[in-house]
């Protein structure tokens, strides 16, 4: 009986750990200094940034540059398009143009850390059309 117990106490011990070393981060800091771990929706989060800084420029529009980030095609555009690294999200294109680290910051007026934070978070969740 003794035995039956360990082995026991033993196995939930051994699943714990392994349940928890397969827990996936994916909050991000925003330039408040707080992480976002809140759902980040491409309809409510992302969306409004294309619109404000990129789709409504005239810049990344149908017929515009690539990717064309307006709300009817911007998802499929950037998934479609190899611009998000959801094994990788700090690799991803997207998010490597709004940072700068590849060439000149998206958008031209410059960098939203904010902007940032919430495409990264979305990118480390999944990158879901949501």
């Amino acid at each position: 009986m003794l035995q039956y117990k360990k082995t026991i106490g033993f196995l939930a011990c051994f699943i714990m750990l392994l349940l928890i070393g397969c827990y996936k981060n994916v909050s991000v800091i925003s330039t408040t200094g707080e992480e976002i771990t809140r759902p980040v929706s491409f309809t409510a989060d992302i969306i409004p940034i294309f619109n404000s800084s990129c789709s409504l420029s005239g810049c990344h529009t149908t017929g515009g540059k690539s990717p064309d980030l307006t709300a009817a095609n911007a998802y499929n555009s950037l998934m479609n398009g190899g611009y998000v690294n959801t094994a990788d999200p700090e690799s991803s294109v997207i998010y490597l143009w709004m940072t700068g680290k590849k060439s000149t910051p998206m958008p031209p007026s410059g960098i939203n850390k904010d902007y940032n934070s919430l495409m990264l978070a979305w990118i480390k969740q999944g990158a879901k059309n949501n």
